[in-house]
């Protein structure tokens, strides 16, 4: 699941991004309301974390106008202090939850989880994708081949989750580098060809194919 950040305080923003991206999430994270704003339109987000006080645009204008659009994605707003959220004002806007500064990050988690569990599978969507032999419940983070199930790390898991919700179709190594390992990674891009031969050794070698120049593309077979 995909989580963004809307949180101009560094810091505390890198450090919710990297605890989180630990939960198994992919995180991204933006200083200011006028691009949170742009990145949570444009994106396919399943949570937006808010903060109130934002340069730019403050949080408020950020929720309104998102669900004045049309998005539906949950809210959980983050505040500096008592007194300066209005919980009646956030809640008018369509945020979902609230959390007042400082919290603790466990809080923080099981708001996250709870506001996800809530809201269900995006769209309405099956959470599990089957593909021939193969299963995937991105819900449960559970995968079958047969009826053996295959053990994942949280890494392995999110890569194949990329493809299998893209079956048939060709994935970047950018897009998935962009999805699982979010925007703090800066390390070298064929860690994606590493975690890729990983899930062919679990799941077989014809499973996962190379597009040479493209991607990875999970083949769907009649």
């Amino acid at each position: 699941m995909r989580l963004l950040i809307v949180e101009d305080e560094k810091r505390l923003a890198v450090s919710l991004a990297k605890g989180l991206t630990a939960e198994g999430y992919a995180v991204d994270v933006v200083h200011d309301g006028t691009e949170g704003l742009h990145r949570a339109s444009e994106g396919s987000y399943d949570l937006v974390i808010l903060d109130i006080m934002l340069p730019g645009m403050n949080g408020y204008r950020v929720c309104a106008a998102l669900r004045a659009a049309g998005h539906d994605v949950p809210i959980l707003m983050l505040t500096a202090k008592d007194g300066e959220y209005d919980e009646a004002e956030g809640l008018d806007t369509g945020a979902d939850d609230y959390l007042t500064k400082p919290f603790s990050y466990v809080v923080l988690v099981a708001r996250v989880k709870a506001l996800l569990r809530r809201r269900g599978p995006a769209g309405g969507a099956s959470p599990v994708h089957e593909v021939g032999e193969l299963k995937v419940d991105t819900a449960a983070r559970r995968v079958f081949l047969a009826e053996d199930e295959i053990t994942l790390t949280t890494k392995e898991f999110s890569v194949l989750e990329q493809l299998v919700q893209r079956a048939g179709e060709v994935v970047s190594k950018a897009d998935i580098l962009e999805h699982v390992w979010d925007f703090a990674y800066d390390g070298d891009p064929n860690i994606v060809e590493v975690y890729i031969s990983t899930l062919r050794r679990k799941l077989g070698p014809t499973l996962i194919k190379t597009v040479r120049g493209a991607g990875y593309r999970l083949e769907v077979r009649p």
